[in-house]
């Protein structure tokens, strides 16, 4: 079929916090507790890559990984498949209903909601 696959992973940045648990003045974690964090984030994203790189060469799939820190996961995915121009986008979906779902949000419904990429969703 002469297709790529292009496997992505998005780290966010660490949290800043503002509203009533600290009193409207907001909060921001010391620069060594981001420097940290990052470092994490970035080896949990690299582990993440190596495994999916190994699965796809197993496989024989021509596949591309990528990593894209300090961003927003739904706007980092569509953007990415935009720019590359690709034909699909499958997600994985983590089947959170209720109040969950509005707690914790749903990166697959952003990606649903703001692509012009076909998605398919995996359950």
């Amino acid at each position: 079929m002469g297709a790529k696959v292009i496997i992505i992973t998005v780290t966010e940045p660490l949290p800043i916090y503002a509203g009533a648990a600290t009193a409207g003045a907001g909060w921001a974690p010391p620069p060594m507790e981001t420097v940290e964090y990052e470092a994490s984030q970035t080896q949990a994203a690299e582990k993440t890559l190596a495994d999916a790189r190994t699965a796809a060469d197993r496989l024989g799939v021509d596949a591309e990984t990528v990593h894209i820190p300090q961003a927003h996961p739904a706007e980092a995915i569509v953007e990415v498949a935009n720019s590359r121009h690709c034909s699909l986008i499958v997600m994985a979906s983590h089947g959170r209903r209720g109040l969950r779902r509005l707690l914790l949000g749903s990166q697959t419904s952003e990606v649903l909601s703001n692509s012009s990429v076909a998605v398919l969703v995996v359950m």
